[in-house]
């Protein structure tokens, strides 16, 4: 990046600064903060352990350091300016997710475009939040969009911030889905068999919630699709699966047809082969269903997090904060566009065109020196795919 564009995506991000009020998060003075200056070269350098007392007035640090990034830490400290994590003397931290759409198994890179990856980052974020307001019981939720390539999660119930690494590795491994077994979703109980002396084993999926009630919604889908179809279509898509021959695909059938209610409670004793099939949508559940957070963020508990209403450096969109009832309409490439970059056109050398999803429209850029509405300008410059040229 030339010295001029530097020079111009300060002005700028001061600018929006000086026009901006940011809301610091909950007991700033306990946290640390860092921020990535616009130096020159190709590395950045991020000037951290910092305590807000040491950065003054938020607002007004922004507006004279017009920094590129700024970071504070999920963590909270008796010290959060010393120099070590352990001078700092840690007490407690915000359980954070990251969800970043580079990393999301549904995206390919170089196929999908910007506003594409980020749809699919929003779906994940449902899914995440279904695990945290539905499994957990979490309500102390705060959710931002990052700016860039997703989203975080803050948790910030009581009951979460004194949690060490391990215990926020097992949260993780539940919402991934990780060494989860199937024997762990089923409730066994003993039932005395009618005209039998000898009382059998009933095996029922827990419906309730959770990893079974995930399992049971895929079971239940493939059962229904599988009742639509021919006697011979059916069993053919039942013996697809690896270990079900043509015995164990009619009983699955017969079970389907005769034992719909019995299974729609979750009784998976219908027949064994039910059994096999429920295990395998278990397997199904996981790939579909998990939230494919960026694990090492949620295990930090010292971990520095982007900074809501602050300018993203590497795009120029504002971090926004996320009510619950937001999500579902909010498009970062329309409401994370910052209004000081709206309104007038800049002059750009482009290197690296193509068509840029940003404010509403789809614009084709060409390479070369040009004039481009200025949001869409900031954020080819931010990206490093354009230059700012003189007016």
């Amino acid at each position: 990046m030339e010295e001029r564009t530097r020079a111009y995506l300060r002005g700028r991000f001061r600018d929006h600064y000086r026009r901006t009020e940011i809301t610091p998060p909950p007991a700033a003075n306990e946290r640390e903060w860092g921020f990535i200056p616009w130096t020159e070269g190709p590395d950045t350098t991020m000037v951290r352990h910092r305590s807000l007392l040491e950065l003054g007035d938020l607002s007004a640090f922004l507006v004279r350091k017009r920094p590129r990034h700024v970071y504070f830490s999920a963590g909270r400290f008796r010290d959060p300016g010393a120099s070590s994590m352990t001078e700092k003397d840690w007490q407690s931290a915000d359980l954070v997710f990251d969800l970043d759409a580079d990393h999301l198994p549904g995206v390919t890179l170089g196929e999908d475009s910007y506003a594409e990856m980020l749809a699919k980052c929003k779906d994940a974020l449902c899914r995440l939040l279904e695990f945290l307001e539905e499994d957990f019981a979490f309500d102390d939720l705060e959710i931002v969009f990052s700016g860039g390539r997703g989203y975080h999660v803050h948790v910030r119930d009581e009951n979460v911030l004194h949690l060490e690494r391990e215990h926020r590795r097992e949260i993780v491994d539940y919402v991934r889905g990780i060494g989860l077994e199937f024997e762990e979703l089923i409730e066994t109980e003993t039932v005395a068999g009618l005209g039998r002396k000898t009382p059998t084993e009933r095996r029922t999926l827990q419906i309730e919630g959770g990893w079974g009630a995930r399992t049971h919604a895929h079971l239940m889908a493939y059962i229904d699709d599988l009742l639509e179809l021919d006697e011979d279509a059916a069993l053919d898509r039942l013996q697809a699966f690896d270990g079900i021959g043509e015995g164990k695909a009619q009983a699955t059938l017969n079970a389907a047809r005769t034992n719909r209610a019995q299974l729609e409670a979750g009784n998976v004793t219908v027949h064994t082969a039910v059994a096999q099939l429920a295990e395998r949508f278990a397997t199904e559940a996981v790939e579909r269903d998990n939230a494919p957070i960026d694990e090492p963020v949620t295990t930090d508990t010292n971990r520095l997090i982007r900074l809501p209403g602050s300018l993203h450096g590497g795009s120029g969109l504002k971090t926004v904060r996320l009510e619950r009832e937001e999500i579902a309409d909010f498009d970062p490439l329309v409401d994370a566009v910052p209004e000081t970059f709206v309104g007038h056109e800049i002059t750009v050398d482009v290197s690296d065109g193509g068509e840029v999803e940003l404010g509403g429209e789809t614009i084709t850029v060409s390479e070369g020196e040009q004039s481009l509405p200025e949001h869409v300008a900031v954020f080819l410059m931010a990206r490093g795919r354009a230059e700012k040229e003189k007016e």
